[in-house]
């Protein structure tokens, strides 16, 4: 897309939003106010007509406190949250565990998993399980050691907690690629899956799309990004200013049925990530359009 072509679409789309956002005048006509209200109470996300969600990965908050955290999820509009452990540590008590994760789910947000979680040891892999079931989550996305591979998969058919490894990219040691992780669990417990980060895949040489339409059987989380590159020094971008043909994977995405999550991962502007992530969201949500 242009850069002429990406201003008009996101100044269109944001328009549009920002119209159905505007208070009605109070002198204006009983028809206008009725239209005003109908314009604002007849929007929807437009991926709730696909089955799937946005949500957020909490990493990208990872500055500001678990109350700023939810604040900025519920003004991006998004309706889940996978908490990172500087939101709630994994070393945390039962009774702050089950306080935090109320709190999440009190402000109307699905507080749907954590991660990354590294797990190196056992008693890591037992810690991350009793965690996650305390908060009431329903996945970990993780990166474990593959050496815990066969621990992992009792704990998932002991809990019911899925478990999705994460593609970490060039240089990672243990699953740089979605193919390599696949390939460790092809052969274990559907809800050993994958938790496929876009960016990551590009950066590592694979087109995303072709990645999902390859593990769709354990496509349990998607981490949702653009980046400056196809290369080891590619870095995050705003979405669409990038080379990540998202388009084509969210046509992937629709085509393949997925209904599970799209989580925002942004780490750039870490002090002031805001921006960004917000015309990400645009973004992603124009394109739905």
């Amino acid at each position: 897309m242009s850069q002429i072509k990406r201003r008009q679409f996101l100044k269109n789309y944001l328009a549009a939003g920002f119209l159905t956002l505007l208070p009605v005048p109070a002198a204006a006509s009983p028809r206008f106010r009725f239209e005003g209200e109908l314009r604002r109470n007849d929007w929807r996300k437009p991926e709730e007509k696909f089955g799937f969600s946005l949500g957020l990965a909490s990493y990208t908050f990872r500055a500001f406190s678990l109350e700023q955290t939810i604040a900025m999820t519920l003004r991006l509009g998004l309706e889940k949250l996978v908490l990172k452990d500087f939101h709630l540590p994994l070393g945390a008590s039962p009774a702050e565990i089950k306080k935090v994760s109320e709190k999440v789910r009190l402000a109307g947000l699905d507080l749907y998993g954590c991660g990354v979680v590294y797990m190196e040891k056992p008693e890591e892999v037992e810690r991350a399980f009793s965690y996650a079931r305390t908060a009431g989550m329903r996945i970990i996305i993780a990166s474990p050691d593959p050496g815990l591979l066969p621990l992992l998969e009792q704990k998932v058919r002991e809990t019911g907690i899925s478990l999705a490894i994460h593609n970490h990219g060039p240089g990672d040691r243990f699953y740089p690629t979605p193919a390599v992780a696949y390939d460790r669990i092809k052969n274990l417990d559907r809800r050993l899956g994958l938790c496929l980060d876009i960016g990551h895949a590009v950066r590592a040489g694979v087109d995303p799309a072709e990645a999902a339409r390859k593990f769709s059987d354990r496509l349990l989380d998607i981490h949702l990004k653009d980046v400056s590159a196809a290369s080891r020094e590619g870095q995050t971008v705003e979405a669409g200013r990038g080379v990540i043909d998202l388009k084509s994977f969210l046509k992937t995405i629709i085509e393949l049925k997925y209904r599970r999550t799209l989580a925002f991962e942004f780490e750039k502007d870490e002090k002031d990530p805001l921006p960004g992530v917000a015309e990400s969201v645009g973004f992603i949500r124009g394109l739905l359009s």
